[in-house]
């Protein structure tokens, strides 16, 4: 009888050890999975946060501005929802949300900066990969309904013209120093290749920049058929040209 007693309590206490066990597994499983959402997320906070610093770097509208600290405050309130015991997301929802309100003031009809000429090629290069980055964040916005259409549409063009601005701008900055170091045969070449690209575009900027670009592509071309040396780019200018010339994706 006691040997029958011992072996139940013995039965009986391995029992709970395992279902112990397996509690403890599914609860680290658990936890393991929620460090995981938070870190995802957190991540998303970062990247979107890396943006908004950038935008003293290129004009920011209010629209913009607005979609990238939604998408923060979206994150948050995520955040919040995994894990209710965190008592610093309350606090930075209030503020994130505070920030939102006050864009939404602020910025109507104005954007973070002035559009400002870039410096080098490798400049150019850097805006336009932020642009791009933008134009995918509004793009991914707008599928999940966080931006109306009309809003995605605008913003979307306007970005679009800012790529374009960038080059055009990088170009003629290009063309002027080439021109002053007598390298006719460079300014013509990159004269070429921006109005191939302006002249696809119909908008007021594209405009006016085709009538500039033609102009002085006659002002060199008339100074190449005088006999002025034609000196070719090197080939690392025509990767750069490349580059910042590429088709660019249609978000």
């Amino acid at each position: 009888m006691n040997i029958a007693l011992v072996v139940g309590l013995c039965v009986i206490l391995l029992g709970l050890i395992v279902g112990y066990n397996i509690m403890a597994q599914q609860r680290q499983r658990v936890e393991s999975s929620k460090r995981q959402e938070m870190a995802k997320y957190i991540a998303v906070i970062d990247a979107t946060e890396e943006l908004i610093g950038n935008a003293h770097n290129l004009p920011y509208s209010g629209t913009l501005l607005v979609c990238l600290n939604q998408k923060i405050l979206d994150a948050l309130k995520t955040m919040h929802d995994i894990d209710k015991n965190d008592r610093s997301l309350t606090q930075r929802i209030a503020d994130v949300q505070a920030q939102v309100n006050q864009i939404k003031q602020t910025y109507q009809n104005k954007e973070s900066t002035s559009f400002r000429v870039p410096d080098s090629d490798r400049e150019a290069i850097s805006m336009l990969k932020l642009v791009k980055r933008l134009r995918a964040v509004i793009k991914a916005e707008h599928t999940k309904g966080r931006l109306p259409t009309q809003a995605f549409v605008a913003e979307n063009s306007r970005l679009e013209q800012m790529q374009m601005k960038i080059n055009i701008e990088n170009v003629l900055k290009r063309v002027n120093d080439a021109k002053i170091k007598g390298q006719m045969g460079t300014a013509q070449q990159l004269l070429k290749k921006a109005l191939d690209v302006v002249s696809t575009k119909s908008d007021p900027y594209c405009q006016s920049a085709k009538e500039s670009l033609s102009a002085m592509l006659e002002e060199v071309n008339a100074a190449l058929s005088k006999g002025h040396e034609a000196n070719r780019p090197k080939n690392d200018e025509n990767k750069e040209l490349d580059e910042l010339f590429a088709p660019k994706k249609k978000w």
